[in-house]
C-alpha cells in the first residue's frame, strides 16, 4: 500500500515513515510543507495520505487545504489528517464532500501503533475514522434542532461509536450487547434524525456527520 506523509516536524515525520514501513506500507514521499504535498499527490499514484493540519509557512491549516485541494482533483482520495488539538472546523471541512475515505485523529493516537495502523488501513479502504474526542465535540455542539436532543443516552453512545467508523458488530462487542440490539438502536437513531437507513457503514457515518454539521 503506497502512502504519502506530510509532517513538518522531522522527528515525527521520520517516526511515521518507519512505523508505516514496518507495517508493510510503502512510503513514496515524506514532505514537510503543503506545496510539496500537493505536488506529491499530483505526481504519485498513492493509496492514502497522512497529513498534518498545520504546516509552514503560517502553521494554520495549510496541510488540510492541500488535502482538500487534492481530493478536489481526485474525489475520494483517502486522507488521514493528524492534529494536535480537536478543531471542529477542520473536521467539518474535511468531511464536507461526503466522499468518504477520510480520517481525523489527534496526534496522541499515533502512540497506539496497532490502532493507528488500522486507522490508516481503514481510510485507505474507503472507510471513515474519527478521533473519539472529535466525535464528542461534534455531538456536544449539536443542539435539539439537529434531532440529537431526542436521542436516549444509549442511542448517543451508539452514535458516538458509529461515527468513529465502527460496524454494528464492533459496537456490540464494545457495549457488551447483541448485534441485533445495536441494529435496533441504529434504526431508532436514523428515524429520530430523519435519515435513511443505509447498509453501507461508511455512507451511514457520513450521513450522520453531515446532519450534525447542518449539511
Amino acid at each position: 500500500m503506497r502512502v504519502v506523509i506530510a509532517e513538518d516536524l522531522a522527528l515525527l515525520r521520520d517516526g511515521l515513515t518507519r512505523l508505516l514501513e514496518a507495517n508493510e506500507f510503502e512510503v513514496v514521499a515524506a514532505v514537510d510543507n503543503a506545496p510539496s504535498l500537493v505536488k506529491a499527490l499530483a505526481e504519485t499514484d498513492v493509496d492514502v495520505a497522512v497529513v498534518d493540519v498545520r504546516m509552514p509557512p503560517t502553521f494554520t491549516d495549510e496541510g488540510l487545504r492541500a488535502a482538500i485541494e487534492a481530493r478536489g482533483k481526485r474525489p475520494g482520495l483517502p486522507v488521514l489528517v493528524l492534529s494536535q488539538y480537536v478543531e471542529q472546523l477542520y473536521a467539518r471541512e474535511l468531511l464536507a464532500s461526503g466522499d468518504g475515505a477520510v480520517g481525523y485523529l489527534l496526534k496522541d493516537r499515533v502512540s497506539n501503533i496497532t490502532e493507528f495502523v488500522e486507522a490508516v488501513r481503514r481510510v485507505a479502504g474507503g472507510g471513515t475514522v474519527l478521533d473519539p474526542e472529535v466525535v464528542s465535540t461534534l455531538l456536544a455542539k449539536a443542539g435539539n434542532d439537529t434531532g440529537i436532543g431526542n436521542l436516549t443516552q444509549r442511542e448517543r453512545e451508539v452514535l458516538e461509536l458509529m461515527a468513529e467508523g465502527r460496524s454494528n458488530a464492533a459496537i456490540a462487542r464494545e457495549m457488551f450487547v447483541t448485534e441485533k440490539a445495536i441494529s435496533k438502536h441504529s434504526n431508532s437513531i436514523f428515524t429520530k434524525l430523519d435519515l435513511p437507513v443505509d447498509e453501507d457503514d461508511n455512507r451511514r457515518v457520513l450521513a450522520v456527520l453531515a446532519y450534525l454539521q447542518g449539511g
